[in-house]
């Protein structure tokens, strides 16, 4: 039978049944593409997560050609001195190391073979090491190349050195009355290394430092001391103020220096018997408990256009001062 020219359509599609807007989410979008390093099968995102592990073990840098590695509870387990001179003048001050790492295919120099020779002829172990892993050790710091792993300094305990010291003294096996230096408040390494350096000049046996907000025997102090650290003990103590009112207690005088003394220096009656000379960061000067816990504070006489001396030429002064009353005796 013919059409009429027009095709059938069979299962035409008719009116529906509305979904009630139960097909709406379907139509939303999943909002903003998250970025690459937040995407868990992202490479980006593993890169992230390594980089950020490994800024955690390596710890903060150190500014000066000096890094530190964080060990437990966040303290510096070692150090790291980098660059080409910082790296040569540490291993002529005979700064114990732990290694010394060399870019591979460096370019040699006179720094470069000096360092080379020092280490060799020390035993410090000579690693080559690829520039990616120099740059991850020192957080992209400037190496040129050459990277010294120094060890952790180990402390002594301030009552033990003290009690080890006197006990020697008593029983004639040192000949001196013990004379050790505390630090209050000094957190210039340089500092430190002169005054270990001092105290090695004038027979002293012992710097005292306290456990937090001071400085610590870093790569600097070593090099300042020069090569005084390993002969002149520093010890830790975990509160500075104990540890003086131990120190009275073991019959240890305790002498403070501070501009307006209530003893000048060259009138010091108790230079022979055991002391400890305190020390203060210049500008402030002693705290007021270390003060109250001090038997005497000590003046040294300067012109009066000088309001202040550096740390560690007071207590170079002073241990010159309590040498020269010993040997008068």
């Amino acid at each position: 039978m013919a059409n009429n020219g027009r095709r059938s359509v069979k299962n035409k599609k008719g009116p529906s049944t509305g979904t009630g807007g139960h097909g709406r989410k379907a139509l939303e979008g999943k909002g903003p593409t998250p970025k690459a390093e937040d995407r868990t099968y992202h490479k980006a995102y593993k890169n992230k997560q390594l980089a950020e592990r490994s800024a955690a073990k390596r710890g903060p840098a150190r500014a000066g050609g000096a890094g530190a590695r964080s060990g437990p509870k966040g303290r510096a387990t070692e150090e790291l001195v980098t660059g080409r001179n910082s790296v040569v003048e540490a291993l002529r001050a005979g700064i114990p190391a732990k290694a010394l790492h060399v870019a591979i295919r460096i370019e040699m120099d006179d720094r470069v073979k000096e360092s080379l020779k020092l280490a060799a002829e020390r035993g410090i172990p000579l690693l080559e090491t690829g520039k990616p892993e120099l740059d991850r050790m020192t957080e992209d710091a400037v190496h040129q190349g050459l990277v010294l792993q120094i060890p952790p300094y180990e402390y002594e305990d301030a009552y033990d050195l003290a009690e080890q010291t006197l006990a020697k003294w008593k029983k004639g096996h040192i000949s001196n009355a013990p004379i050790f230096v505390a630090l209050d408040g000094i957190t210039d390494p340089r500092n430190l290394g002169a005054i270990i350096r001092s105290v090695s000049a004038f027979s002293g046996h012992g710097v005292i430092v306290p456990e937090r907000r001071s400085v610590g025997v870093t790569a600097s102090a070593w090099k300042t001391s020069a090569g005084a650290a390993v002969r002149v003990p520093v010890a830790r103590a975990s509160n500075l103020n104990n540890a003086l009112k131990q120190f009275k207690n073991m019959g240890i005088y305790v002498l403070g220096l501070d501009g307006d003394g209530d003893v000048s220096l060259p009138d010091l009656t108790v230079a022979t018997e055991p002391v400890c000379i305190v020390v203060g960061s210049e500008g402030k000067g002693l705290s007021r408990l270390v003060r109250e816990n001090c038997d005497q504070i000590v003046s040294i006489p300067i012109d009066s256009a000088m309001e202040s001396l550096n740390a560690s030429m007071a207590v170079g002064i002073s241990l010159y001062e309590v040498s020269r009353q010993r040997s008068a005796q």
